[in-house]
């Protein structure tokens, strides 16, 4: 135990002898120590909002979308053009049909394309669906407004449920529930505002081609009466009309395990109508979680062998520092040889010295890393709100890293690992020193 004190005490001695360059010699384990984890953290970080945005959809909903099919090239567009296109009414009774007794069915109707109040326009997608679509689509309405209902539903009532967007533009001051609004020339009472939609403009938002958060509810019923099977959109002096009976269906099972079998069972159902599936998609949120998690994995494994280079080098330069130091403390190790200093000491001398760059540079690399991971927070955004990055991205940039315990254990046990492994050569070469030839040394 003496022996290991001893050991200890000279190496760590010798390096506080010279404490700045100790701590260049560790600077590149910091460093490295320090990627890694923040790397990670990114990552992480984007993994679990790109599942959360994908999870947001329904693990458990198998959605089947009314898509505009392509235009050929060097189509002639007119002023004004009518296109019918996607799922029919018969469609959905097919479907509803199917899975009377296995699964929840919802539809949806794209109702509307401009929005008006107090001489505001926004444009904007109104949705008619029915109660069942909140728990279908994981909504939350706030807790002084209320959702479509049943008795809506039977009474083609003229009420709506706005998106968080919706009521943040047009009532900036006000409290939209009571107030009004028109979409198009119908006028609707908001009876509630859904609370933000944390996946807008993210991956969720990606499949279903629009942010959510823009979105408004009204009833099925008064969504086929008012505005019947057209979605009339004005833009610079012509119009598009696109006639669709149902714009989505969602299929909500029972579990995860039903998700597959339900998807391929709704595909045959919709390809009888549409073949070619050149007007209607599948959209599976299961399947899309699963590729995601398979591709943020491999994601995660090039990131830490990207970031771990830094650490090979860095224990490079743990290495060459030493190498040096022993040409330089020749006369040392022969002064020590000389006193009954054996080989195995010297090694042990040395290897205390870079496993104590390596230990030290790996703390101070995990408290750095740690550090920037939960700057990066605030940092990015702020950065990107200054004028000269604001033009280049639009709307609002957040940055969530999640910093793992794993990332810190496995770089500070590879940061002390290379240290050892890279002092290993210097140590044996130290130790080979023939004490007469390290004494006369100057």
């Amino acid at each position: 135990m003496t022996f290991v004190l001893e050991i200890l005490r000279v190496g760590l001695g010798n390096l506080a002898l010279h404490k700045l360059r100790s701590f260049l010699t560790s600077l590149g384990i910091i460093l490295g120590v320090a990627a890694v984890i923040v790397v990670v953290a990114m990552g992480e970080g984007n993994k679990r909002t790109a599942l959360r945005d994908i999870q947001a959809l329904g693990a458990t909903n198998v959605i089947v979308r009314s898509t505009k099919p392509p235009t050929s090239p060097g189509t002639n567009q007119a002023r004004t053009t009518v296109v019918s296109y996607g799922l029919s009414r018969r469609d959905l009774r097919r479907i509803e049909n199917a899975f009377a007794d296995e699964a929840l069915v919802v539809p949806l109707k794209a109702s509307g394309g401009e929005i008006q109040r107090n001489g505001e326009r926004f444009t904007s997608q109104a949705f008619g669906t029915t109660p069942e679509f909140r728990d279908v689509a994981n909504l939350r309405v706030s807790s002084h407004g209320r959702y479509l209902s049943e008795e809506d539903l039977l009474k083609s009532s003229p009420v709506a449920v706005i998106g968080h967007e919706i009521a943040q533009k047009l009532f900036r001051l006000e409290d939209p529930i009571g107030g009004s609004l028109q979409i198009d020339r119908e006028v609707f009472t908001v009876i509630g505002v859904l609370e933000p939609i944390g996946f807008a403009g993210g991956s969720g938002a990606a499949q279903l081609d629009r942010d959510l958060n823009k979105d408004i509810h009204i009833p099925l019923t008064t969504a086929e009466e008012r505005f019947g099977d057209y979605v009339i959109r004005r833009e610079n002096g012509s119009y598009s009309g696109e006639q669709v009976e149902v714009s989505e269906i969602y299929i909500s099972t029972r579990s995860t395990d039903d998700v597959v079998l339900v998807s391929d069972r709704a595909r045959r159902i919709v390809e009888v109508d549409h073949a070619d599936f050149i007007d209607v998609e599948l959209i599976v949120p299961w399947e899309l979680l699963e590729n995601a998690r398979r591709s943020m994995m491999v994601w995660n494994i090039m990131l830490v062998a990207i970031a771990a280079i830094s650490l090979l080098v860095g224990g490079i330069g743990i290495m060459n520092i030493m190498l040096a130091s022993v040409t330089e403390r020749t006369r040392e190790i022969g002064i020590r040889r000389a006193m009954g200093a054996t080989r195995k000491q010297i090694v042990l001398q040395f290897l205390v010295e870079t496993g104590s760059l390596s230990a030290v540079g790996g703390i101070i690399g995990i408290l750095l890393g740690v550090g920037c991971s939960l700057g990066l927070r605030s940092f990015v955004p702020w950065v990107l709100s200054l004028s000269f990055f604001a033009d280049a991205f639009e709307g609002k940039v957040s940055v969530e890293p999640a910093i793992t315990m794993w990332s810190i254990l496995v770089s500070f046990v590879v940061a002390a690992g290379v240290g050892l492994i890279f002092g290993i050569y210097p140590a044996v070469v130290a130790s080979r020193k023939d004490p007469i030839v390290a004494l006369r040394h100057d």
